[in-house]
């Protein structure tokens, strides 16, 4: 059945599945990929494996949160520019509407009991998903000892040496362009088809020898739209904050601040936490040292890419400020939480939307397709690193060496048998921990 496409996927059907990734999109980029990869590759076959692999590869090149931008490429991808406008909004809208409804709870109670019995259960839960995906896209990718030598030199280079994440990445891709001269069967992509174990998968809706589409194809026309359009939705909402607020008002410097912040977020958010903090913190003051961390475990407990921690930011930034009046604080503060949001994500879009067509081009070519292969192999040892962090915080809370975790193993271990023993679902093992850890914590709590 191999290379017989199914009907194309009615965009009702693309709408509905959006929605429901972004509101179980937790895990942060890994564990989203996951979900997607499990959704999308294996279970729907709306996009096979060595295309997913493709879009992936691009994504981690671009600055900004690649699980949402891979969202948007595989919804162009399918339907055009409104796929992918759909794709990448419903992505982080479930996210901005919880987090500015977490960012008031905080500000107007000053805790949050109920998120931190849920981020109890769910950062355990997080950790298995980590190791999940590792394991899951390494065994695709990891097929020659080049890669497997990629994939341990990122994990040290991250996890022991410290090194920039742009450094670990754009080392890896010059190790394929420089490798597929020497070992060009080291980075030559297998079909999911021929990969998988078992029976042969039926076929994808967008397989190996799918056509690309005429809207996926470069052209000069596309281009010339694209820039006008760049320039209109990022230029204009700009120049009416100018107008407005003034050079030095907090709306304005916060668009400004974060068109810098969402071009500079190479390596994902916790690449770029540290710039927004320096700014948000040190030379803006909208927001405390504590509040900042505070705002990073509530960007943790909610679905969508860990950079939407930027919201939190936004609205305690408009909260205090007072934009309308002290009566209409809150409103400050979700307006303020909008405008960062729309200029954090706006270059994602652009980038997808600009460069897909390119990437599509690029596929069979080994010269140009080595290099992401090899980045996907450095990615799989980040997600490792990613997953080492996770484990000393989640088991030793307090730090080292201190108080060891073994409720929180537990439940690691436990929702890492279900996701790879029982096959269960992301958003499955994501609600039973997060219940899991509020019926602990709440046992604690009085207990104490």
């Amino acid at each position: 059945m191999t290379g017989v496409a199914q009907p194309g996927v009615p965009f009702r059907d693309a709408l509905r599945f959006w929605l429901k990734l972004g509101f179980i999109s937790f895990g942060g980029p890994a564990g989203q990929i996951s979900v997607m990869h499990q959704e999308l590759v294996e279970r729907r076959r709306w996009i096979s494996e060595r295309r997913f692999l493709h879009a992936l590869n691009y994504c981690m090149l671009l600055p900004g949160p690649e699980a949402q931008q891979l969202a948007t490429y595989i919804g162009w991808l399918m339907h055009r520019t409104r796929g992918g406008i759909v794709a990448g909004a419903l992505f982080v809208l479930p996210s901005f509407v919880i987090l500015v409804l977490l960012s008031w709870l905080y500000v107007t109670y000053g805790h949050t009991p109920l998120v931190a019995g849920l981020f109890y259960g769910i950062k355990p839960a997080v950790t298995a998903i980590v190791l999940h995906a590792a394991h899951r896209i390494g065994s695709r990718t990891l097929r020659h000892p080049l890669t497997w030598t990629i994939a341990i030199a990122a994990f040290l280079a991250i996890a022991m040496l410290r090194l920039p994440f742009p450094l670990v990445i754009a080392t890896a891709a010059i190790i394929g362009f420089l490798g597929s001269r020497r070992w060009p069967g080291a980075f030559e992509s297998r079909s999911g088809h021929a990969a998988s174990a078992g029976p042969a998968p039926l076929p994808a809706v967008i397989d190996d020898d799918t056509p690309t589409p005429s809207h996926a194809r470069p052209s000069r026309r596309h281009y010339w739209r694209l820039a006008a359009a760049a320039i209109g939705l990022w230029l204009a909402p700009l120049a009416v904050l100018l107008a407005i607020n003034g050079k030095d008002g907090v709306l304005t410097q916060m668009g400004w601040f974060f068109t810098k912040a969402a071009l500079l977020t190479f390596g994902g958010a916790y690449a770029v936490l540290p710039y927004v903090y320096q700014g948000a913190v040190d030379l803006h003051g909208w927001l405390t040292p504590t509040q900042m961390i505070d705002g990073l475990a509530l960007g943790e407990t909610t679905p969508g890419p860990l950079i939407m921690v930027v919201v939190f930011v936004g609205f305690l930034g408009g909260h205090g400020s007072q934009l309308f009046g002290a009566e209409h604080a809150v409103l400050a503060g979700a307006v303020a939480a909008a405008v960062v949001c729309w200029f954090t994500f706006l270059p994602s879009f652009l980038f997808v939307l600009g460069g897909g067509p390119l990437v599509e081009s690029t596929r069979g070519n080994l010269r140009l397709t080595a290099p992401l292969a090899a980045i996907t192999a450095a990615v799989v040892g980040v997600i490792l690193s990613l997953a080492l962090f996770f484990t000393r915080h989640v088991l030793w809370p307090e730090g080292l060496p201190g108080r060891f975790d073994w409720i929180a193993l537990a439940i690691a271990l436990t929702a890492l048998v279900a996701l790879v023993r029982f096959r269960r679902s992301t958003i499955e093992v994501i609600l039973a921990s997060g219940a899991l850890g509020l019926i602990v914590s709440q046992a604690l709590s009085r207990a104490a």
